[in-house]
């Protein structure tokens, strides 16, 4: 039994009901917890693995490749500042090889644009809101199809269809390539994901090629522009070394100031001497337009990935598991506060306020009928049938120990259990030695009749009347047993009557003569039979089922006898699975 119920077996001392508001979490109640709530748990689980399962089948794999690339920034200065320019560098080459014209002319290289399992592929949740968070919305409205940009030749021409769907390429590989620096490095990688192995290496080489050769184009550019500059420069040095000479030659045919000669012979060489370095930088710049030579090399090509990079199996799975475990504990501690019914003696004890609360175990036959002797029984039947019931028995005795002897076994709800539990006791009782009286006022539904004397003629409503009638109405099932079945009722119920106090039946009576006396009472919310005959007995056992019976409808019985002036002696939590007794 549980160590939390209040009561003792020799103890004559009745203890007062100690209720408290709140109790302390223990090892105990998270194991209960558990047991109880394990299906919730393990469902929800399943469910998630199931849904990542289903997932991991359906997704098309994303194999990732990398190529790898060197920049060589050109900066000058002191270290401090030679570090800052550098950072700056690598991040402007970053942004060089995200631009357009890089992705463009990966997109040009490869064909992508006409390729329907490159963009013909929808774009992601995903992709689509890291566009729209990046304000690149409007590329991500997909091209039309062939058939839709068939029907739309009338209104758009073909280069603006083939624009179109460039553009739509170009956002594409903007969300399946990826470019970061490798630590505080010069190195550059470029990533590519495709669902093909080999599509994804040949995105990642065009893209860095694309790159290699903007950076060419960029170099180019800026050179020729440098080269037509000094172009014209080297013609106006030209000029000037022309006229510096032709004043010279003149002034050398009649020189008349030595020191003229001396200025204007340094003006020429001056002349010459700048002219002929314009003319190597013209030169050398000539070289760089013809010959231009990258900023960055490319250091690792890319290679056929050999795994898949998404999705990651084990990581979806383990994240299945632990929201599903999340989500399944969530949705039993739910379930586990809002569930009213009776799943622990210590709920009922401190809902309704009761010192003695038990759990009785399953009944080890089947049928009622195996487990109640009948009036031709040899009393050889092996007692108890019910787990817990030599504990519940022993308790009894200390009841009657305290004048307790007259004693109501009242289920809550029909099919608790109630008459089962009253013989039960009875033969417990019998078997001890005492002399006991089991009663059937359960006028409802008369089990125990029906099971220990169906035949019978005579019964409790004929004692009722006739006090002399109980010596032949009584059966006697073992030397120390007696049964006194209901008998046939008419109008009023044998419960009621009793509680009028004008029939011949006494149980004061019936003290003298018994040691114990157990009544089986209707179901209390079949019937007002337990409130009538509850004040007429010393007390009432109150019989609920286990994962059944609600607590809040026990509180409401209880309350309900106790108005009436009952003294329930405590509750019986029946059926409860041996996984869970105390």
């Amino acid at each position: 039994m549980n160590s939390n119920h209040v009561f003792s077996s020799v103890s004559p001392i009745s203890l007062p009901a100690a209720v408290s508001a709140s109790s302390p979490l223990t090892l105990r109640d998270m194991s209960f917890f558990v047991r109880m709530r394990w299906p919730w748990i393990g469902s929800t689980i399943l469910a998630f693995v199931a849904l990542a399962g289903a997932y991991l089948l359906i997704a098309k794999p994303t194999y990732v490749a990398s190529t790898q690339l060197m920049v060589f920034p050109q900066v000058n200065g002191s270290d401090a500042q030679r570090a800052f320019a550098e950072d700056a560098f690598i991040d402007a080459q970053l942004e060089i090889a995200k631009s357009s014209d890089v992705l463009g002319g990966a997109v040009n290289a490869l064909n992508l644009a006409d390729d329907p399992a490159f963009s013909g592929q929808a774009l992601s949740l995903q992709d689509r809101v890291k566009d729209w968070l990046t304000g690149n919305l409007a590329s991500t409205t997909q091209p039309d199809t062939a058939q839709d940009a068939a029907n739309s030749n009338k209104a758009q021409p073909a280069t603006g269809q083939q624009t179109s769907r460039t553009d739509w390429a170009i956002a594409r590989l903007r969300n399946i390539v990826a470019m970061r620096r490798i630590g505080q490095s010069t190195i550059l990688e470029i990533s590519a994901s495709a669902s093909d192995p080999q599509r994804a290496v040949e995105i990642a080489d065009a893209v860095a090629q694309q790159y290699i050769r903007k950076n060419v184009q960029m170099k180019a550019a800026a050179a020729q522009q440098y080269s037509e500059w000094l172009e014209q420069f080297v013609n106006e040095q030209q000029r000037g070394l022309a006229d510096a000479a032709n004043a010279l030659a003149t002034f050398k045919a009649n020189p008349r100031d030595q020191f003229k000669l001396a200025e204007l012979q340094s003006a020429t060489d001056a002349r010459r001497t700048l002219f002929e370095n314009t003319l190597t930088q013209y030169t050398e710049a000539k070289q760089r337009i013809s010959y231009p030579v990258s900023d960055a090399t490319i250091v690792s090509q890319a290679t056929s990935p050999l795994s898949k990079a998404q999705p990651n199996n084990s990581l979806i799975l383990a994240f299945a598991l632990i929201v599903g475990a999340g989500s399944g504990l969530g949705l039993a501690m739910i379930r586990h506060v809002s569930d009213r019914r009776i799943m622990r003696t210590q709920q009922l004890s401190q809902a309704a306020g009761l010192a003695f609360v038990t759990s009785l175990g399953r009944a080890k036959r089947s049928g009622r009928a195996a487990a109640l002797p009948t009036a031709g029984d040899s009393g050889t039947v092996a007692y108890p049938m019910i787990p817990g019931m030599a504990e519940l028995g022993a308790t009894v005795t200390g009841f009657r120990r305290r004048r307790r002897v007259v004693i109501g076994i009242v289920a809550v709800n029909p099919g608790d259990g109630a008459s089962t539990i009253a013989c039960e006791l009875a033969v417990l009782s019998a078997i001890s030695g005492s002399r006991t009286l089991l009663i059937d006022a359960a006028a409802t539904k008369s089990s125990l009749s029906k099971s220990i004397a169906p035949n019978s003629s005579a019964g409790l409503i004929d004692v009722l009347d006739n006090i002399e009638a109980i010596r032949t109405a009584t059966l006697s099932l073992t030397p120390t047993l007696k049964f006194l079945p209901l008998g046939k009722v008419r109008a009023v119920t044998p419960a009621i009557r009793l509680s009028s106090r004008r029939t011949q039946l006494n149980f004061n009576d019936l003290k003298k003569e018994f040691d114990a006396i157990f009544v089986d009472i209707s179901a209390f919310t079949s019937s007002p039979d337990a409130n009538a005959i509850a004040p007429e007995l010393d007390g009432v056992l109150v019989v609920t089922c286990y994962g059944q019976t609600s607590i809040d409808e026990t509180v409401r019985v209880v309350d309900s006898m106790r108005n009436v002036g009952a003294e329930i002696l405590g509750a019986i939590v029946n059926n409860t699975p041996s996984s869970v007794q105390p």
